[in-house]
């Protein structure tokens, strides 16, 4: 143990420093410094069998081995350079290393606790095989030399140090999984959170099972009392009876012809109007519906309201069924380019929330016209640190329809997602600088808007194109005549937009 790491053996050496080793070790047991109880019965296992004082589940890295369980002492660290475990890790991965007496082997007769107490002399180990690295070993130790030693012996250590490598290998993937699954929880809640604000009630239905899994704007609508989980023959036996017949079958024949239903009904306990709309999210192998997803929007004051009420209720209807269809292509498209749920998520939720504020700004002024301020404020805010000295803003006094705001949000969004991500807004003094002019063309105004990244890091063209970048180009489909050029040039991404007003 006194000898330093540049003395060693050339191949013990390599294997104590290697980069690929470490890696592993530091990504599967990030914890190696603190002992873990769980290790502990193997360690008194292998003392057991050994008839041997001492007994360690060792992690090594560059400096030191680290022990995450012993028996028989209690110390848990130890430097590596030197040590008997280091010569382990070296050796096969399949194999281990025997001392029978310490005293008479040049690689540890000279170490200070074998000229010195302890006095150790015996020593058995086999390495931890970690993704094919060996990360530490399980160790015993005696301070009595054995001139012989039963093989199974060893085979029973090896067997001990595959159980050792495996706990670590899933207590770490518990750990991952929890992470994820705390982080999907987390943005479950965001969005179960928005959907509450806006009174939206959103529901899933197993129609197997006959489960409808729904937030609590849902079962609010309905009357019904909070749980995570309802039948869903108890919420169509909440509909009026002089609507239930009319809104199941609508329900069914959207089911069986592949189309979204949309259906208007009142509440028996309550007499409340509710807006309904969804569509079959899941289908067996022989294409009969297994899922079916959907949202309630509460509009008994509109269905009682004056005719400027009910034109705004038409156009709600309008907004949501577009809505609909765009998020469920932004869900099929985001699903395409990424399998892992998190990214999915993170993803999706950022695009979804793009639409989100786009409709917030709209439906607080009634789905009239919103100020393009209002809307560049709402989408690059959460992009940036000083928004004041990161957003350079050049204007004219400019007004947006639904369909011009709901599309150049998600185009807004994309870029400063991007710009975060990659570009200026990754940087502490990068910043954007936004020029957007009302032109008149053949008497009719036209959006001239320029998208500058300045200060960011050197740009260079994907090789290929994202969804990011697909959606950033179609996303004002809807407004004849406009089109998204985006430019990769290297002092900084630029796009220009041209959107009909």
């Amino acid at each position: 143990m006194s000898k330093q790491t540049s003395d060693l053996q050339p191949a013990v050496a390599a294997a104590l420093a290697s980069a690929q080793r470490l890696d592993v070790l530091r990504t599967v047991v990030p914890d190696m410094a603190e002992p873990d109880a769980d290790f502990r019965d193997l360690a008194d296992i292998a003392a057991t069998l050994f008839q041997a004082p001492v007994a360690l589940v060792t992690l090594v890295d560059a400096e030191s081995q680290w022990f995450k369980a012993a028996s028989g002492i209690d110390e848990i660290q130890a430097p590596a350079a030197g040590s008997f475990c280091v010569h382990t890790i070296a050796g096969p991965l399949d194999g281990a290393l025997v001392v029978a007496d310490a005293t008479t082997d040049a690689r540890f007769s000279d170490q200070p606790r074998v000229v010195g107490a302890p006095f150790l002399r015996f020593y058995a180990g086999v390495p931890l095989v970690i993704e094919g690295q060996p990360v530490g070993t399980i160790c015993v130790f005696d301070v009595k030399p054995r001139e012989e030693l039963d093989p199974q012996l060893v085979v029973q250590l090896q067997r001990l140090s595959r159980v050792a490598s495996s706990l670590f290998s899933l207590k770490h993937e518990a750990h991952q999984r929890a992470l994820k699954e705390a982080a999907l929880s987390r943005e479950e809640q965001r969005q179960a959170m928005a959907l509450d604000a806006a009174n939206v009630g959103s529901w899933l239905w197993d129609i197997r099972s006959g489960n409808v899994s729904c937030n609590q704007p849902m079962l609010r609508m309905f009357g019904m009392p909070f749980a995570k989980s309802v039948q869903a023959r108890d919420i169509f036996g909440a509909i009026h009876p002089e609507d239930r017949v009319a809104t199941l079958s609508k329900l069914r024949s959207a089911m069986t012809q592949d189309r979204e239903y949309d259906g208007t009904f009142r509440v028996a306990s309550t007499g409340r109007w509710l807006l309904g709309r969804g569509r079959v999210h899941e289908r067996d192998a022989k294409g009969k519906p297994t899922v079916f997803l959907g949202i309630n929007i509460d509009v008994t004051e509109e269905q009682g309201a004056t005719q400027r009420t009910r034109l705004l209720l038409r156009e709600l209807n309008h907004r949501v069924k577009n809505t609909l269809a765009m998020l469920q292509s932004l869900a099929r498209q985001t699903l395409r380019q990424t399998s892992d749920p998190q990214e999915f998520m993170t993803a999706f939720a950022g695009r979804l929330q793009a639409i989100s504020e786009a409709h917030g700004l709209l439906s607080d002024h009634e789905w009239g016209e919103i100020r393009l301020s209002a809307l560049l404020a709402k989408q690059l805010a959460p992009h940036v640190r000083d928004y004041e000295k990161q957003i350079e803003i050049h204007k004219d006094e400019i007004l947006l329809g639904p369909d011009q705001a709901v599309g150049l949000g998600l185009v807004l969004h994309e870029l400063a997602t991007n710009a975060a991500k990659y570009g200026s807004l990754s940087v502490y003094h990068g910043r954007v600088v936004l020029t957007a002019r009302s032109v008149d063309e053949d008497g009719r105004r036209v959006l001239h808007m320029t998208w500058t990244e300045v200060g960011g890091p050197p740009v260079e063209e994907p090789a290929r194109r994202g969804f990011g970048s697909i959606l950033i180009e179609r996303s004002l489909d809807k407004v004849m005549g406009s089109s998204v050029k985006v430019e990769y040039l290297p002092a900084g991404l630029t796009a220009i937009v041209r959107l009909p007003l």
